[in-house]
Formats: C-alpha cells, structure tokens, sequence
C-alpha cells in the first residue's frame, strides 16, 4: 500500500456492542497526556468513558474528530467522559491536531501503541481510528472500528446512560 493511509490497518466501520451480561472490566490504562497530566481510566468510574485512539496522519482520524469533539462537549454534563489514545505520532503533530479540531478531552500519549494492548483481552482496537466504550461499572460494553459518526457513537453511548451503574 502506498499513499497517506499507508502503514495502518483502517477500520472496516463495523461496531460491536456486548451485552451487560457478558461485559468484562477494562484494563488499567493510565497514561501521561498531551498536557503532561495523568490519566488513570479508574477515576472515571461512574462514568461512560468514550476511549478514541487516533493518530495526527490517520486521514479517517481527522474526518471524526470535530463529531468527536462536538460530542465530548455536548455529552459532558450527562457523565460521559472522553479520552483519546494517541498513537505512533510525534508531540508536535499530535497538539497541532488537538488545537486544530477544538478537542477539549484529555489525550494520552501511546507512541508505541502498548497502552492499545491493554484491551487485547476485551474488545481490541485492531484499527485506526477505533473507538471503545466503557461502561459505567468500568466494563468495555463496545468498540467501533474505523471513523464513528454522531448517530452511530450516540447509539453506543446512549444505551449506557440508563444502565444501573449510573
């Protein structure tokens, strides 16, 4: 393959929601943001976490984040946090990327893609973008692959807001 969606697998757009029953705990993921701030996933219990991995050079990355930042915002004060993982790109691009598409959201720092590993034994993020949920008890409930847009993340994130974790 050659071009800019060279040296990444995209995603195929397919979205995966686990029924309540059959969800298990997300990793431990903790990380340095863009920010220098720590992110740790536990904190967040009580809350539905929208966990984006994207990259400053991924194309479908750059079509999705104003629908991701718009709804980050617009979602906020329903307990909905979200969190990007950024991935195999260099701090200059991905603060460029950042400020340029508004995301307010804290953005962890993945060069080398390990703190992504931590979901192998959930619902992985075998693509870039991939976008996972995780529900309010702290337990992946979903994942997407490939660019989201505001209807289909809404449907994975909706859904959650009623559960009763919340």
């Amino acid at each position: 393959m050659s071009g800019p969606d060279a040296g990444y697998v995209s995603g195929d757009g397919s979205i995966v929601l686990v029924p309540e029953s059959e969800r298990v705990p997300a990793p431990e993921l903790t990380g340095t943001t863009l920010d220098g701030q720590t992110f740790t996933l536990r904190d967040h219990l009580g809350d539905v976490v929208v966990v984006n991995v994207w990259a400053s050079w991924c194309a479908p990355c750059r079509a999705e984040a104003p629908v991701l930042a718009d709804l980050a915002r617009e979602l906020a004060d329903q307990g909905v946090q979200f969190v990007g993982l950024d991935t195999r790109d260099s701090d200059a691009a991905a603060r460029a990327f950042v400020d340029r598409f508004g995301i307010d959201y804290p953005n962890v720092v993945d060069t080398d893609g390990q703190l992504q590993l931590l979901f192998s034994d959930t619902l992985p993020p075998q693509a870039i973008p991939s976008t996972l949920v995780i529900d309010a008890e702290g337990r992946v409930a979903g994942r997407a692959l490939g660019k989201v847009s505001s209807s289909s993340l809404r449907g994975m994130i909706e859904p959650l807001l009623g559960e009763e974790g919340r």
